[in-house]
């Protein structure tokens, strides 16, 4: 956050009627900061932007956020830094939706000299013109003029997930993209392709057992009512028949239902049959990291184990394309390994080495490619600086390209489960986009991985397509 100088005001600088305000939009990270305060941080209020409204169990958490908004315009505008709080009286009127912007405001409607005590009333109107809450507040202003810089606001490591839901909200702006859904055959993979055509970002095509899928959906309360089913006897049908669907045009992303990951892909990558294009194909999570500044892309850490020079370009290049999609102009590429030099027996550094100069040779295009890079220069801007690493991308990559599929797939589980991240996860360099999900894949997940494909599979529409594989 960029410092500001604040200047207070002292009472004799008060006069009824001087007002002061500020306007917010309330966030996703606002509802889990206040909720964390509150101690009401049930999933589903840390879910609640899928859902677009706050609850009544989240009125706490929310009536925390205003009050809180009060109490920064007293401390920072009127009076200001030295205003010592003596009291607040609100009334919460109407529920404020994830998204919805309000202006608090506040108005000096009475002084006491004898006690220097200020009372302010206090008012929150939304953007329709709806108040949303009333009260007073009881301050006692300052005696002493203070100028000073305002604090960087702390780091707070709370799960933080609004990139996903911009993703989300973008895709709801296109028509929905028709998905074959490969053997939903539990209520986690069902629920999820549901759950993407209630956003209105999927239209799914189920493919599987009619009875089973009917079964599933009778025992989780899940309505099949207007989705279209294509009846196969197992995964290894529903797996060909999905592929089968995308080859004759009727569906323009895959989605992984409940067969194994490996079973999807054998179809996939069939030479007769599948989907094969000239790229190798690839994977890669989009990451939504709390502790990191924007999304970031970790590839590959589930397809290709061991991968040699020519795959990583491949990996390279697919990572770069995904970035164009969701937005990202000019996407940063770091390429890492252990160490930030190279080192002719760390194959790893070589490889790097290698794909900076097909950067530099239009073999690689589209993005800023540096490497070798440790994990932590390429993360951190202060840790390159103390290394003396001069580097458009360190502190700043959009991608991280791993040497091995463990690496990635150690660095994803590593940032889920220990920096509260959540990683949408979708294969590339097919002539679709594979939206691959996991049971332990939260709601928010699901739906990132369906925006994800949603985004590819509309540029792909617009654009030429890869060319076809042997």
């Amino acid at each position: 956050m960029r410092s500001e100088t604040l200047q207070n005001r002292c009472f004799d600088e008060i006069n009824i009627g001087d007002s002061a305000s500020i306007t917010h939009t309330l966030t996703l990270r606002d509802v889990q900061l206040f909720a964390a305060v509150s101690g009401d941080i049930s999933p589903t209020q840390l879910d609640s932007e899928l859902d677009r409204q706050l609850g009544p169990s989240d009125l706490g958490a929310q009536s925390m956020w205003l009050g809180a908004q009060v109490s920064g315009l007293l401390g920072n505008q009127l009076p200001g830094p030295g205003t010592v709080h003596s009291g607040q009286d609100l009334e919460f009127l109407a529920s404020v939706p994830i998204g919805d912007k309000v202006t608090i405001s506040i108005t000096a409607t009475a002084k006491d000299v004898a006690s220097r005590r200020v009372t302010f009333d206090c008012r929150g109107v939304n953007a329709r013109g709806q108040t949303v809450m009333t009260g007073t507040a009881r301050v006692i202003a300052p005696q002493v003029k203070i100028t000073m810089e305002r604090p960087e606001a702390a780091k707070v490591a709370i799960q933080s997930h609004d990139n996903f839901a911009r993703f989300v909200e973008r895709c709801q702006q296109l028509p929905p993209v028709p998905v074959a859904v490969a053997h939903p055959c539990d209520e986690s993979s069902l629920g999820a392709a549901l759950q993407a055509k209630r956003e209105g970002l999927i239209e799914p095509i189920l493919v599987g057992p009619l009875a089973r899928l009917q079964a599933v959906a009778t025992q989780a309360g899940l309505d099949l009512a207007g989705v279209q089913i294509e009846d196969v006897p197992h995964s290894h049908a529903a797996a060909f028949r999905a592929v089968e669907l995308v080859r004759l045009g009727k569906a323009s992303a895959l989605m992984k239902g409940s067969l194994h990951t490996d079973e999807l892909m054998a179809e996939v990558v069939s030479r007769d049959t599948g989907l094969r294009t000239e790229r190798r194909i690839t994977h890669a999570f989009l990451m939504d990291v709390p502790t990191y500044h924007k999304p970031l892309i970790v590839t590959d850490a589930a397809i290709n184990i061991a991968p040699d020079l020519d795959t990583k370009r491949d990996i390279c290049q697919n990572a770069i394309d995904l970035a164009h999609v969701l937005g990202i102009a000019k996407p940063k590429v770091a390429i890492i390994c252990a160490v930030e030099g190279i080192n002719s027996r760390m194959v790893c550094t070589t490889d790097a080495a290698s794909l900076c100069k097909m950067a530099d040779r239009g073999q690689i295009t589209g993005a800023i490619l540096d490497g070798p890079l440790a994990l932590d220069n390429a993360i951190s801007k202060e840790a390159a600086r103390i290394k003396k690493i001069h580097s458009a991308v360190a502190g700043d990559p959009d991608i991280v390209v791993v040497p091995d599929l463990a690496a990635g797939n150690i660095l994803a589980k590593q940032l889920t489960f220990m920096s509260n991240a959540d990683g949408a996860g979708v294969v590339l360099g097919a002539r679709v986009p594979i939206i691959l999900t996991s049971r332990a894949d939260n709601r928010r997940t699901k739906l990132a991985s369906c925006a994800v494909a949603v985004l590819m599979a509309t540029a792909a529409a617009a654009q030429p397509p890869i060319k076809g594989g042997a």
